[in-house]
């Protein structure tokens, strides 16, 4: 998470109360960091624990850029399979 973002935690906002999470497991973030981050209502997200007491938050868009493009295949076999299905 960059600084900036981190920034929004200030002893200003500790005053005005922090963030909680309620009983049904649900948080809302301050508006400062939802603007900095581009997340907005109706975003796919995805959460992942990052070890006690720390979270992770990403679009779930942010997966498929991040992966896409990765494997790779020995030549010719992509037009193999594609081969098959001419078949």
């Amino acid at each position: 998470m960059p600084a900036t973002a981190i920034s929004a935690f200030t002893f200003d906002t500790l005053s005005k109360g922090m963030p909680r999470l309620s009983r049904k497991n649900q948080i809302t973030i301050p508006v400062d960091v939802l603007r900095e981050t581009g997340l907005g209502a109706g975003d796919a997200l995805i959460v992942r624990a990052l070890g006690h007491g720390r979270i992770e938050v990403r679009l779930g868009e942010d997966v498929l850029d991040e992966f896409a493009g990765t494997l790779s295949y020995p030549p010719g076999y992509l037009d193999e399979l594609r081969d098959e299905w001419e078949r």
